[in-house]
């Protein structure tokens, strides 16, 4: 909470407890409904929270959030192309096929950290460890399945933010 130096001179410390509480039961009812939703669905529930936190990775505006979406959902594609192009240079790098496929990928979304939509690394790793830790087969349907949990959680990140934008600011 902000000290009361700092509050403008219209804003009580209740006024700024109140919204800080409003502001609170609003992410939370949301991110409760979110998680029953994508248990209702037969979704993974943590693969819903990666789309919540890639939403507010960068809450300044609407372009930099659907950004953080586009950018995890490419995230897990590039971490299914990572994890072909890693068991195809098996054969001939064994050990050292991981480290390069990484050192390729890495050099791809930080080299992308200026762009204007695709910049958010943040976002990319997340959707990279997103694809690994699901451990998916590399099907439509996997793919389909990740995108629609995320898609929920930026659902959610959206709704809490307006909501929140609405009321508790």
């Amino acid at each position: 909470m902000p000290e009361a130096s700092q509050m403008p001179p219209s804003a009580s410390p209740r006024d700024t407890r109140d919204k800080f509480l409003l502001w609170t039961l609003i992410a939370s009812v949301v991110a409760a409904f979110a998680a029953w939703l994508s248990a209702a669905l037969s979704l993974e529930v943590w693969v819903m929270f990666a789309g919540f936190i890639a939403w507010f990775t960068r809450p300044t505006s609407l372009a930099n959030c659907l950004s953080a979406m586009l950018c995890l959902w490419l995230g897990i594609a590039i971490g299914a192309v990572s994890h072909i192009i890693t068991g195809a240079l098996m054969p001939s790098l064994n050990h050292m096929a991981l480290p390069v496929v990484v050192f390729l990928v890495a050099m791809l979304i930080v080299g992308l950290r200026a762009r204007e939509i695709l910049g958010n690394m943040l976002a990319w790793f997340l959707g990279m460890v997103t694809f690994f830790a699901a451990e998916f087969d590399l099907a439509i349907a996997s793919f389909a399945h990740l995108a629609s949990a995320t898609a929920i959680g930026g659902l959610a990140g959206y709704t809490c933010q307006t909501l929140n934008r609405r009321f508790a600011e």
